[in-house]
C-alpha cells in the first residue's frame, strides 16, 4: 500500500487548506485511515480518523474545525482545515491500518504516507 499526501502549504491564523491523500496498491486492506501529525520536537498525534463504515473520530484540539472524509471509489482521504491556529502547524501525515481498536493511536497504522507541511502563520 502506498500513501501520498498534498495540499499543505502556509497559510494565515484563521485561514482554511484541503489536504488529500491518495492510496495505491493493496488498498482493500485498509479499514481505518487517520491523520496524524507531528510538530517539530514533539510526538506524533493523531488529530483525525474514520473507519471503514464512515464513522469519524476527533482529537480535542481540532473539533469542530477539522473535517475527515474519503472517497472510496477514487481511493482517496482529504482532511479540511479551517479556523487554523499557529499550534497546527506540523506535518501531516495520512495514515492506514486493517484493523484499528484506537482510531487516534499513531501506533496503530502500518501505512504512513510521506507527509505534507502546513505552516499556519
Amino acid at each position: 500500500v502506498q500513501l501520498v499526501e498534498s495540499g499543505g502549504g502556509l497559510v494565515q491564523p484563521g485561514g482554511s487548506l484541503r489536504l488529500s491523500c491518495v492510496a495505491s496498491g493493496f488498498t482493500f486492506g485498509i479499514n481505518g485511515m487517520s491523520w496524524v501529525r507531528q510538530a517539530p520536537g514533539k510526538q506524533r498525534e493523531g488529530v483525525a480518523s474514520i473507519e471503514d463504515n464512515g464513522g469519524t473520530t476527533y482529537a480535542d484540539s481540532v473539533e469542530g474545525r477539522f473535517t475527515i472524509s474519503k472517497d472510496n471509489a477514487k481511493n482517496n482521504l482529504y482532511l479540511q482545515m479551517s479556523s487554523l491556529k499557529p499550534e497546527d502547524t506540523s506535518m501531516y501525515y495520512c495514515a492506514g491500518a486493517p484493523l484499528v481498536h484506537s482510531p487516534l493511536e499513531p501506533y496503530e497504522y502500518n501505512y504512513w504516507g510521506q507527509g505534507t507541511q502546513v505552516t499556519v502563520s
